[in-house]
């Protein structure tokens, strides 16, 4: 089968178009045609290897010590099911389905195998293969993170890179929830946020969040590059400040500010489960949240695709159409 191959850690083109064996199911496995998967911050830091200094040591026997074990990236994809193994009695060959690879990667792959336990969701009829594919890592994670804040309705929430794969779900499902949220990009991606409910806008580049009157009952800072101070600072008394981006340095820091106030800083890494995302299914089937896709690129332009979502001008998803593999 064709395969994105990651070669070694590095810069975008360490990653080739090769033909790998295709996978065979085991009994508990579901295998799945993959149709669409997905360029994310994420995976370009895996493919760098810029990982926060406490995770390097796991993350390298995890991943690979000098070069990376698991050959094959991509963290969400969506496609059909085309082969189920002797012990699936939960899915059948024919099913359209949208999920996370977790650590196992491999998104970028013309077939992967996946347990039948694992986090699948069937694709509502009314959302593309390309829509699917971009909903579970940013979904997973902005539920996660909008539930450890308990955002309630008529509270103000403040999204810090907001027009990205996670902050662009977050803005929608916050809105659902009621919340007044203000949403903080680079100047050309406010159009966006505002289209998708923004109530306020910042545009970073221009005005300091920190130095406004306005206080924010939870800010979820998602793009991992605020500095700590001014988003405690702009807190209301009782604040929670949700850090998607795992630094050490900030998790002490929130643990102290914890201890000598009333504010509150978390962090974590979002569980990938079932429940969650038949939560997405339900909320992208009813249309109460929305896949954004800035651009598609074929299997073969995986690396093009990198490098531009480390250009940071990305807004929501990029896609990477498998089965476009010239």
């Amino acid at each position: 089968m064709k395969a994105i191959v990651c070669t070694a850690y590095g810069p975008p083109d360490v990653m080739e178009l090769q033909d790998v064996p295709q996978p065979a199911p085991k009994a508990d496995q579901v295998l799945i045609k993959t149709h669409a998967s997905t360029v994310t911050a994420g995976d370009c830091e895996m493919r760098r290897f810029q990982i926060p200094f406490f995770l390097r040591l796991p993350m390298r026997l995890l991943l690979g010590i000098r070069k990376p074990r698991i050959k094959i990236f991509g963290q969400e994809f969506s496609g059909e099911i085309v082969e189920c193994g002797s012990n699936v009695t939960n899915f059948k060959v024919g099913d359209k389905i949208f999920a996370p690879t977790d650590m196992k990667l491999g998104g970028y792959g013309a077939f992967i195998c996946l347990s039948a336990k694992a986090p699948i969701a069937i694709k509502p009829d009314n959302i593309s293969f390309a829509e699917a594919a971009c909903l579970p890592t940013g979904g997973l994670n902005a539920l996660y993170f909008l539930d450890k804040a308990n955002i309630q309705k008529g509270e103000h929430l403040l999204l810090i890179g907001a027009a990205g794969s996670i902050g662009t779900l977050a803005l929608q499902m916050a809105k659902n929830r009621g919340a007044i949220v203000t949403a903080i990009d680079s100047t050309d991606k406010l159009p966006l946020l505002k289209e998708l409910g923004a109530d306020h806008v910042i545009d970073y580049t221009k005005e300091d969040f920190s130095k406004a009157e306005t206080r924010y009952d939870a800010i979820i800072e998602i793009s991992g590059k605020t500095a700590f101070s001014p988003c405690v600072k702009a807190l209301k008394p009782n604040g929670r400040l949700l850090i998607i981006n795992l630094a050490l340095s900030k998790i002490l820091r929130g643990w102290w500010v914890g201890l000598t106030s009333s504010k509150k800083v978390k962090t974590g890494v979002a569980p990938y489960k079932m429940a969650a995302m038949e939560q997405l299914r339900s909320m992208a089937e009813s249309q109460k949240i929305k896949a954004i896709i800035d651009r598609s690129y074929p299997l073969s332009k995986t690396a093009e695709a990198h490098q531009y979502v480390e250009t940071g001008a990305k807004k929501g998803c990029v896609v990477i159409d498998v089965l476009n593999n010239t």
